[in-house]
């Protein structure tokens, strides 16, 4: 099989070293491997010990009875500097680790050096108080909803637990009358942690933070077996999917819900594909394979318990049934088959889903209407809007910001919808990998959404990571990932509105890292020289 050419969604499996022919590191190459192991676990270890101050502690913080560790919230512009100097080492420490996970070098890591230096990195952050959101504190208030038998698609925590109650008192003020926009899947599993700590806001961080733990599992499991389906080096998509900052800040720091979401739809997607032989357009169609329809259906099952928690999962379905109909004959009565088919277990699981967890169906109305409600400076659709409102005051016109905020979100969805529709079909004719057409649409979907955070673009690298394989999107990924890190503050808002607070953190942290590298420049020099040119 020519490799670039488009298929069903298998590919001969790569080497168990990395690329096909490569060499393990060599002695020099494992002491720099070691020294980057560690520089990343002390940025890990900082941004630990600066969390206690600067993080998005709880009204409440418990932090401040406990000895030595209440001067922390007491000193934030030092535990600011202390987090922004954890934040730049791993971002540096993910970026040396790159060097040896690029494809095509002589010696490339292993995924299991890959999963053991992430490990390394992400057990300081397990225990941390929430970072970069306070995101984690609506799921407590909208689970604690669920738990005491209330409707969390109809009542905000401010109406449902009361203004006073604790776990209302640590949700954002714009959520706090705010629906739950979250499927029930996500809810109930809320609910159950809430029964077990009941208003111990500590602990259920911590089990709120297992949950999405739960889900970056499942993304290290999946990501390293779609890769080499997709003959793409599974260190590097382990790399640039697992090992993201983006993936150690907010899904397993921030403790966002997207973490199980992406982690089943990836998941769905690896079962999904298990069976499917390997095709190119223009192939004899195989017969069915052995268990291959169980798979797909299994694979369709789990991505849409994905949608269950995050809606953004559905569009895995899609993408995957034109993985399904490319495998059979590539007709349209294929497509319409395989639409079926993928339509069929998704109602049926969603129904089970509703109607077994006891929330029914209002979660769809709440997220369409939830949607809209954050305006994120990040977001291309938000900023033009709020260019608009500044040229309609210019003009004498008014302020019509927030019309122009709901005409043009709306038009986002639609164009997103669109190309959508348009990669799905172009996949369909054989013209892109479907895994690819998924990485794109969710992108596309993400930065045209109103409430853009910086977590969601996650919904697009990491299947782009198991499927594209081109250096052009491994360096663009690679820039973007790294520069949205540096976007976000860890406390999740400005600075107690001191702003000017942050430029110092900033500038703190670049000078810890310089003297750092001057280390690593003496014990690991290869890891601040070019490399070496790549084989072909």
């Amino acid at each position: 099989m020519v490799v670039g050419e488009p298929d069903t969604g298998q590919r001969p499996a790569a080497s168990p070293v990395g690329t096909p022919g490569a060499a393990p590191l060599e002695k020099e190459e494992l002491r720099a491997l070691d020294v980057t192991r560690r520089f990343g676990t002390i940025g890990a270890l900082f941004l630990a010990i600066g969390s206690l101050g600067a993080g998005a502690a709880p009204v409440l913080n418990p932090v401040q009875d406990l000895p030595v560790l209440r001067l922390f919230p007491r000193i934030p512009t030092v535990s600011l500097a202390l987090a922004f100097t954890g934040i730049l080492m791993l971002i540096v420490g993910w970026l040396m680790l790159g060097r040896f996970a690029r494809p095509g070098r002589e010696r490339v890591l292993t995924s299991a050096q890959v999963i053991r230096t992430l490990v390394m990195w992400l057990v300081p952050l397990m225990f941390v108080p929430p970072m970069f959101s306070r995101d984690v504190y609506s799921y407590l208030a909208q689970s604690e909803i669920v738990h005491r038998g209330m409707d969390p698609y109809a009542l905000g925590p401010a109406q449902a637990l009361g203004v006073g109650d604790p776990l209302t008192s640590g949700v954002p003020n714009i959520w706090r009358d705010t629906p739950a926009p979250y499927g029930p899947l996500f809810l109930r599993l809320g609910s159950w942690i809430a029964g077990l700590v009941g208003e111990n806001v500590v602990v259920g961080v911590l089990l709120q933070r297992a949950l999405a733990l739960v889900g970056v599992v499942l993304i290290i499991w999946a990501l390293p077996r779609l890769a080499r389906r997709f003959g793409v080096e599974p260190a590097t998509a382990l790399w640039l999917g697992a090992a993201n900052p983006l993936v150690l800040f907010h899904l397993v720091a921030g403790a966002h819900n997207d973490a199980l979401g992406i982690g089943l739809m990836m998941a769905g997607l690896e079962l999904g594909v298990r069976k499917l032989p390997v095709r190119v357009a223009g192939d004899t169609v195989p017969p069915l394979a052995r268990g291959e329809l169980p798979f797909i259906i299994l694979g369709a099952a789990v991505i849409t318990l994905g949608a269950m928690v995050k809606f953004n999962a559905l569009w895995a379905l899609g993408f995957f049934g034109v993985m399904i109909a490319r495998r059979w004959h590539g007709r349209i009565i294929d497509l319409v088959r395989a639409a079926l088919l993928m339509f069929a277990v998704a109602a049926v699981v969603t129904v089970a889903v509703c109607l077994g967890t006891g929330l029914g169906f209002g979660w769809v109305g709440a997220f369409f209407g939830t949607a809209g409600t954050v305006w994120s400076w990040t977001s291309p659709v938000t900023e033009l809007a709020q260019l608009g409102g500044v040229l309609g005051i210019a003009l004498g016109l008014g302020n019509h910001t927030a019309s122009l905020v709901s005409i043009l979100g709306t038009v986002g969805y639609i164009v997103s919808g669109l190309i959508t529709i348009k990669f799905l079909w172009d996949c369909f004719r054989w013209r892109y990998r479907p895994m690819i057409g998924l990485g794109v649409s969710l992108g596309v979907t993400a930065l045209l959404m109103i409430s853009l955070q910086p977590w969601y673009l996650l919904w697009a690298v990491i299947p782009l990571a198991a499927s594209a394989g081109t250096s052009r999107f491994r360096n663009a990924a690679t820039i973007v990932s790294a520069v949205i890190c540096l976007l976000y503050p860890p406390t999740g808002s400005t600075f107690g509105g001191r702003a000017y607070v942050i430029p110092q953190a900033y500038a703190a942290g670049v000078v810890v890292v310089v003297l750092a590298l001057l280390v690593v420049r003496r014990y690991a020099p290869i890891l601040l020289r070019r490399d070496a040119r790549p084989v072909a």
